[in-house]
């Protein structure tokens, strides 16, 4: 019994539950030390031909992806782009151009069209009057009429 009684002592919740907090220190350590050592192998240089071979490599890829990519193709479709985009700007300067024409010239038909009314009127009666007094002097001048009253007659 003896024996059984000290395998009891040796074994407590106390000694378990160190022996568990040890259990996982190392295990921490362990894992750790791996993470470390994985860290530190990233860090450390390759190996100069191991880097030759890669920046080979790369130059590789990327002289076939230059090598793949129309290039003369690409410049004429942006030479086609500018053209069109000088062409439309060039028929918008001049449709611009075409309409602000014409509605100025549409303008001064209605200001002409608003102002004949009248001016043609007034041009009238100016004609008229001139017409009068032109016909006044002549009359004047060759002396038939002699009276104020015939001469009133004809003054509108």
């Amino acid at each position: 019994m003896e024996v059984q009684q000290s395998w009891r002592l040796r074994f407590s919740f106390r000694n378990a539950t160190i022996a568990l907090c040890l259990l996982n220190l190392v295990a921490a350590f362990l894992l750790l030390q791996g993470f470390l050592s994985v860290a530190s192998s990233r860090n450390r240089p390759l190996s100069t031909n191991h880097k030759l071979d890669q920046l080979k490599y790369i130059k590789e890829a990327q002289e076939i992806r230059l090598s793949m990519q129309p290039l003369e193709l690409i410049k004429r479709v942006r030479e086609i782009q500018e053209e069109a985009y000088y062409e439309t700007e060039a028929v918008q300067d001049k449709d611009s151009k075409q309409n602000a024409a014409m509605d100025l010239s549409k303008r001064l038909k209605d200001f002409r069209s608003l102002n004949d009314a009248s001016s043609l009127k007034a041009l009238e009666e100016w004609r008229k009057r001139k017409m009068e007094r032109a016909r006044l002097r002549e009359i004047e001048k060759n002396g038939t009429l002699n009276s104020p009253s015939q001469l009133r007659k004809h003054n509108f």
